[in-house]
């Protein structure tokens, strides 16, 4: 490899290390996945905690599926009750 492009390979390094270390204040880490946001990664301040879009769909799905969760564990603790009450004498 010639002096010249070993100089121009370089010299790119340098510039990708300088944009990156200039980009970081504009990038976040998901506090449940660990991934990193920045304009291809979509990201949300909660608190003082950051969450991805991928993440935050997620929760909405699980969020929007909460009162058939509450029914199951109340048809749950009714059958409970019931077997109990139809095992004491």
């Amino acid at each position: 490899m010639p002096e010249d492009e070993m100089i121009k390979h370089i010299v790119e390094g340098l510039k990708m290390e300088a944009y990156v270390e200039a980009k970081i204040p504009e990038m976040h880490v998901c506090f449940l996945c660990g991934r990193i946001g920045y304009k291809n990664l979509p990201m949300k301040k909660i608190g003082e905690k950051w969450i991805c879009v991928d993440c935050l769909r997620e929760l909405k799905e699980a969020l929007d599926s909460l009162e058939e969760w509450e029914q199951e564990i109340a048809l749950q603790n009714e059958l409970r009750k019931d077997i109990r009450k139809g095992l004491s004498p």
